[in-house]
C-alpha cells in the first residue's frame, strides 16, 4: 500500500527528520489561506501516487496568495499517468543548494534490505543510476542488524553524502521497521544555502500483511486514486487496477500472476489483479465479481480457481449468487478445476446463463477470454 507524499512526510516530522512547513487541501480557496499562513509563497504540489508530477505540470512555485490559489484550481482535477489529482499540498519553498536520493527497499531475492543513495537526487536519478551506476552506492542491510550509527556512516560515505546526513539515514530506518514498510524513499534530500538538510519529498510502501499491527492505516484512513480500488479495499478484497480489457479473478496470489501472464501470452491486456484466497468464500467471490464487472474498460471476465481450501462449488454459488446481484452484460469464461471442480460445473450449468462460458484447462480459458474480449 502506498502512502501519499503528505503521509510520508507527516511520519518523516514524527521521526524527527526534518521537512519544509506545509498543508494539505481539495479546495483552491483554502489553498489561498494556507499560502498565506505559510508565509505567501509556497510549493503547490499534486498529490498522487506516481512519479513525474513536475514534468507533467504537477507541482508549481507561487509567488503569492493569490496565485497559489490559481495553481490550486489548475492542477486539482488534473490527470498524471492516469491518477487524477484530488488533493494538493502547500509547502513552504527551500532554497536548495544540494539534491542527494536515499532509501530503504526490500531486497526479496537477497533477503534483506537494501540501502541506495546517490550525492546526485532530483527528478533524474533514473537517469543517474542508468548511465553511471557507480553514483548510487547500493548497500544491503541485515534486517536484524538494522541501520546503526556506523551502518549509516558506511552508506552516507559510500554515497558522498555530507556527515550531517548519518543520524537522517538512521531515522529513515526507524520508519521503515516501525511502519512495517518495504519501500521509504526521500528524493530529493536536499542541503539549503543556510546549511540545513531537508526531506523535501517521500515515498512509503507499506507491507500489507502487517495491516494488523498498523491500525492507523486503516482503509477509511487512506484515500485511493482510483474508485474501484477504494470499492475493493472496502470489501477487503486484495485487488489491483491494471490498463487492459480482461478481468480476472483467482484464488492464490501465484495462480492469478500466472493468469495475468497467460492472458497476455493470449494477445490480450489483464484489466486487473484480484486474489480472492485460498478459504475465499461464495460472498467474496460474488463481492470480487461485483468490482470487476462495474469496471467501463472490461470487455469480459476469467475466473480462474483450483479447488483446494476453496471447493469449486463454493465459487461456483458466488459467481450465481453475483449473476443475481449484478446485470451481467460482459462474457464470462470460467476454468473450475480440484476441489468439487464437477459440481461447481453442474452448478453454473445449472443456472444456464447465456453470457457465462466453461473451458476445462487455464490456456483455453484465458484463449477464450481474450477472444470474447476482442470481439466486443
Amino acid at each position: 500500500m502506498d502512502l501519499y507524499e503528505h503521509q510520508a512526510r507527516a511520519l518523516f516530522e514524527e521521526h524527527g527528520i526534518p521537512v519544509p512547513r506545509a498543508e494539505v487541501t481539495d479546495s483552491p480557496q483554502e489553498a489561498r489561506a494556507i499560502a498565506r499562513r505559510l508565509g505567501g509563497s509556497v510549493v503547490v504540489k499534486a498529490q498522487v501516487k506516481t512519479g513525474g508530477r513536475g514534468k507533467a505540470g504537477g507541482v508549481r512555485l507561487a509567488a503569492d496568495p493569490a496565485e497559489a490559489e490559481r495553481a490550486a484550481r489548475r492542477i486539482l482535477g488534473m490527470d498524471i499517468k492516469g491518477h487524477t489529482v484530488g488533493k494538493v499540498m502547500l509547502a513552504q519553498p527551500v532554497d536548495i543548494e544540494t539534491e542527494f536520493y536515499v532509501a530503504y527497499v526490500l531486497d526479496r531475492a537477497a533477503g534483506r534490505f537494501l540501502a541506495i543513495a546517490s550525492a546526485e537526487g532530483g527528478m533524474d536519478i533514473e537517469e543517474v543510476a542508468a548511465a553511471r551506476p557507480e553514483a548510487v552506492a547500493r548497500i544491503h542491510i541485515d534486517p536484524a542488524e538494522g541501520v546503526t550509527s556506523a551502518k549509516a556512516g558506511e552508506i552516507a560515505e559510500a554515497a558522498g553524502l555530507p556527515p550531517r546526513t548519518v543520524d537522517l539515514l538512521v531515522r529513515l530506518w526507524e520508519v521503515l521497521v516501525r511502519q512495517d514498510a518495504v519501500l521509504v524513499e526521500v528524493n530529493p534530500l536536499v542541503r539549503t544555502r543556510q546549511g540545513h538538510i531537508l526531506a523535501l519529498d517521500g515515498k512509503v510502501t507499506l507491507d500489507d500483511n502487517a495491516r494488523f499491527r498498523q491500525a492507523r492505516w486503516s482503509t477509511e484512513s487512506i484515500a485511493y486514486d482510483d474508485p474501484l480500488e477504494s470499492a475493493a479495499a472496502a470489501k477487503g478484497l486484495n485487488y489491483v487496477k491494471l490498463d487492459g480489457e480482461v478481468g480476472v479473478i483467482g484464488n492464490g496470489a501465484g495462480l492469478v500472476m500466472s493468469t495475468l501472464d497467460v492472458v497476455a501470452g493470449c494477445g490480450a491486456r489483464p484489466a486487473n489483479f484480484l486474489d480472492i484466497g485460498g478459504g475465499a468464500s461464495a460472498q467474496v467471490m460474488a463481492d470480487g465479481l461485483g468490482v470487476i464487472l462495474s469496471d467501463p474498460a472490461v470487455k469480459s471476465v476469467f475466473v480462474n480457481v483450483f479447488g483446494g481450501i476453496t471447493a469449486c462449488d463454493a465459487v461456483a454459488a458466488g459467481i450465481v449468487r453475483a449473476l443475481d446481484e449484478v446485470r451481467l452484460t460482459k462474457p464470462l469464461v470460467v476454468r473450475l478445476d480440484g476441489n468439487n471442480a464437477a459440481r461447481g460445473r453442474a452448478v453454473l450449468d445449472e443456472h444456464a446463463h447465456p453470457l457465462v462460458q466453461q473451458a476445462t484447462t487455464m490456456d483455453g480459458a484465458a484463449r477464450r477470454a481474450a477472444e470474447l474480449a476482442k470481439a466486443s
